[in-house]
């Protein structure tokens, strides 16, 4: 199971609760490039370049799909399911790919309270402009899941139930 969407949707958040509730392990595409870089998203970013990062992404998430022999919960980051070469290592049968998705305002007001370094956030006319170029790609997905107004437990029942779990 594969969780996509923008920043702030709660990819890491549900993807959690969803290990939990299943059994399965969950793992954060970007702790396993934060492990692999030996340094924050943030500094990749900053001393890197985003192409960099994007490429540091691929071959993670690349080194990740190999690896998998069982069921496992997977958080994309925001812009990864965005990138074509991504996308398309997840086209597989096996990987039910689920977009968590809330009005960009909400999205922005999550981030905000996270207090996190986030790269590409920006204002909020900078953060919709980006959301709005990436959800097309996010709309890809298997399944979508409104995750406005509800919580973090709703959400990964939801997933559940619409995956027949």
């Amino acid at each position: 199971m594969v969780l996509v969407g923008f920043m702030g949707a709660g990819k890491s958040s549900v993807g959690l609760a969803l290990s939990r509730r299943l059994g399965w392990p969950f793992e954060d595409l970007d702790e396993r490039i934060q492990a692999r870089e030996k340094r924050s998203i943030e500094q990749i970013f900053r001393q890197s370049g985003e192409l960099a990062f994007r490429q540091s992404e691929h071959a993670a998430l690349r080194s990740l799909v190999q690896e998998l022999d069982a069921a496992k919960v997977l958080a994309l980051g925001g812009g990864a399911y965005a990138q074509a070469n991504n996308a398309a290592l997840l086209e597989e049968p096996r990987f039910s790919t689920i977009f968590l998705d809330a009005p960009v305002e909400e999205l922005f007001r999550r981030c905000r309270l996270q207090q996190l370094d986030r790269p590409l956030r920006g204002d909020l006319d900078e953060f919709r402009r980006l959301y709005e170029t990436r959800r097309p790609f996010y709309l890809r997905a298997a399944l979508r899941i409104e995750t406005a107004g509800k919580d973090v437990e709703t959400v990964a029942a939801e997933a559940i139930e619409a995956l027949g779990l």
